[in-house]
């Protein structure tokens, strides 16, 4: 059965309606990607929010920074794992699939990353993600202590945290617009 066709539960944007900045951008993601996510359609409802959207986007996850790809994407679908949120796991699991060309990897992270035989370091991390999005509150510095006999630095702690703010955050819009991913990411990377 497949997915809803909708991209939110709100009206379309109009891509020809968007300043050049925005259709360039759109044409980039289409060349390199082979689509334009559907995130960045949604936000293109209000440009100026998709212009910060995709700077913090691109900051946060294509940024310099001691954690690679491979772990701020493991993040990003811990993070929506713990919200449940059907487009990030979707499109965040297939990037873990493709950054690690290991397919169960990118299912065991969006069902249960506590499954997947990690490193202690990604273990940890991951162990951080969760109680950060599940717990906050709970959050101490015996976490951060564990974090750092892992070997990030405090960089790399905030990194962390800064990428799991962004995914409770990004995890929130697509619930409350009933935001879909793009369906071609079902097939990718298996």
């Amino acid at each position: 059965m497949p997915q809803p066709s909708h991209i939110t539960k709100l009206k379309d944007a109009d891509p020809n309606a968007l300043d050049d900045d925005l259709q360039a951008y759109f044409s980039k993601c289409e060349e390199k990607l082979g689509l334009i996510p559907n995130v960045l359609k949604a936000y293109a409802l209000r440009p100026e929010k998709l212009r910060t959207f995709a700077k913090m986007y691109n900051e946060l996850m294509l940024g310099e920074s001691g954690l690679s790809k491979l772990e701020r994407e493991m993040i990003a679908v811990t993070v929506s794992a713990a919200n449940r949120c059907y487009y990030c796991l979707v499109a965040h699991g297939q990037a873990v699939r493709a950054l690690s060309q290991d397919p169960q990897l990118g299912e065991m992270i969006v069902m249960n990353y506590r499954i997947a035989d990690l490193p202690l370091r990604q273990r940890a991390m991951l162990d951080f993600a969760w109680k950060l999005t599940a717990t906050p509150d709970q959050v101490s510095e015996a976490d951060r202590s564990i974090l750092r006999g892992q070997g990030l630095s405090d960089e790399d702690i905030f990194d962390l945290c800064d990428v799991a703010g962004f995914f409770s955050y990004t995890n929130r819009v697509a619930h409350g617009v009933d935001m879909m991913p793009n369906a071609e990411y079902h097939a990718m990377n298996r």
